[in-house]
């Protein structure tokens, strides 16, 4: 399109350069003046051009400072949407982190714990283990028919479970402690029986001594004192058990 223009201004101008000395003088041009001539009308043409390109220039620049212009904004708005969605990836991930710990939390605590209970590693459930602390809080804090009743509801509950040892003894030693002593004596039998590998087992041996010793039944008392001894030799209970067959006799 430039080009067109400046073709168009070139004509024009060697058509009015020509045109002038031809109407001047009227007559034909001789070497030097048409050298001349053209040297006026390439002068002429180059300051048309000049002027042409100045003003393209000066266009283009403004067209090129627009278009910086547009594309600063256009950064600027890219830039801020990016921070908006940093932001919002960094609250999703920290609300992820929070929400799988809070899942962590409440699977540890609906699943069984492993631990151990009476040297045998076994899977105990919260609950569980909740239940059979507060019947042994009841015990050291006094009730012992409460604790009585939570022992024997403990073991209806979790027939199976790993602490089913401690609780049968725990609940004689209650029965014992509110001198319900038959009732104690088939608890710690219980354990005798049922879980004679125990290690609270030569101590239910020794509870039972102790209820017939109460219930002024010597000949059990000794025989339940003999047994203890003889099953269990190397234990703490048949030391005592030794001892008190002394006092008996």
């Amino acid at each position: 399109m430039r080009t067109l223009t400046r073709s168009a201004l070139a004509a024009a101008l060697a058509a009015v350069a020509l045109a002038a000395p031809l109407q001047a003088q009227a007559g034909l041009f001789d070497d030097d003046e048409a050298r001349r001539a053209i040297l006026d009308i390439r002068a002429r043409i180059d300051a048309v051009n000049a002027r042409v390109d100045g003003k393209a220039d000066k266009t283009t620049s403004l067209d090129l400072a627009s278009q910086n212009e547009q594309l600063r904004g256009e950064i600027a708005r890219l830039r801020g949407q990016i921070e908006v969605l940093t932001n919002e990836l960094a609250n999703e991930q920290r609300r992820q982190k929070d929400f799988y710990a809070d899942l962590d939390g409440r699977l540890r605590k609906v699943e069984p714990q492993r631990m151990t209970v009476d040297g045998r590693e076994v899977d105990v459930q919260q609950s569980e283990q909740q239940s059979y602390d507060a019947a042994l809080a009841q015990f050291k804090g006094g009730d012992y028919k409460g604790a009585a009743q939570s022992f024997s509801t403990f073991l209806r509950t979790y027939p199976q479970s790993g602490y089913a040892a401690s609780a049968q003894y725990w609940l004689g030693n209650a029965l014992y402690a509110d001198r319900d002593y038959r009732g104690a004596i088939a608890a710690q039998q219980v354990v005798v029986t049922r879980y004679a590998d125990n290690p609270k087992a030569p101590d239910a041996m020794l509870n039972i001594a102790s209820c017939y010793t109460e219930l002024k039944d010597k000949a059990a008392a000794k025989k339940a004192l003999e047994a203890l001894i003889a099953q269990y030799p190397d234990s703490n209970a048949a030391q005592t058990a030794r001892q008190r067959l002394v006092a008996l006799k």
